[in-house]
């Protein structure tokens, strides 16, 4: 990275992540339909993609991105993230005290992480900006290849989650922060299927 400039403040890391709780704050608001997660956040990992190309990383240049992203491919993707609530609610049943109930749990909760991850992995890959099921495919080879990066992912989900549960604001933050992980995952899977 560059050095500080003459008058400069803070340092160009500094102002990354600053770009990056911008992102993340446009990025919470334009999940709030809910059908737009995929596409918003996908849009946030290629906008923080752009940082290592010189482009601007800011709300401006996510809302532009995004504006073009909203497409029938994208709303499907939303509706299959949105098929993962009812999962949560088939978990919810589960307790209710129902026969089979606790290997149905870990059977349901073991599949829905999975695919929670290939969800995640596939918003970090830059396929997912025009097309979804090339971005899925790839996402499902690299989840199980590189168990490192997704061991990553389930760490950044999970300090996203924690720094939401401990401060409830924090939760309109926590999506940028998970994008540049979900980037910086995709980023160094690519990097390493170069050098081999």
């Amino acid at each position: 990275m560059p050095t500080r400039e003459a008058g400069e403040v803070f340092g160009p890391r500094m102002a990354l992540f600053a770009d990056v709780l911008s992102v993340g704050l446009a990025t919470a608001v334009a999940c709030l339909p809910l059908v737009t997660v995929p596409a918003a956040l996908s849009t946030a990992c290629a906008v923080l993609r752009g940082a290592g190309r010189d482009q601007p990383v800011t709300a401006g240049r996510y809302v532009a991105l995004l504006r073009r992203r909203l497409r029938a491919g994208d709303l499907a993707a939303g509706a299959v993230a949105l098929a993962g609530l009812l999962l949560a609610a088939d978990l919810a049943l589960a307790r209710a005290g129902l026969p089979g109930a606790p290997l149905f749990a870990v059977a349901a909760a073991a599949i829905g992480g999975c695919a929670a991850l290939v969800g995640l992995r596939s918003c970090g890959r830059p396929e997912s900006l025009t097309d979804w099921r090339a971005a899925v495919r790839g996402a499902g080879r690299d989840a199980v290849a590189d168990m490192g990066g997704s061991a990553l992912v389930v760490l950044a989900v999970a300090t996203a989650a924690l720094c939401a549960w401990m401060l409830l604001p924090l939760a309109f933050l926590a999506p940028g922060p998970l994008a540049l992980a979900l980037t910086a995952v995709d980023v160094r899977r690519s990097a390493a299927v170069l050098r081999h």
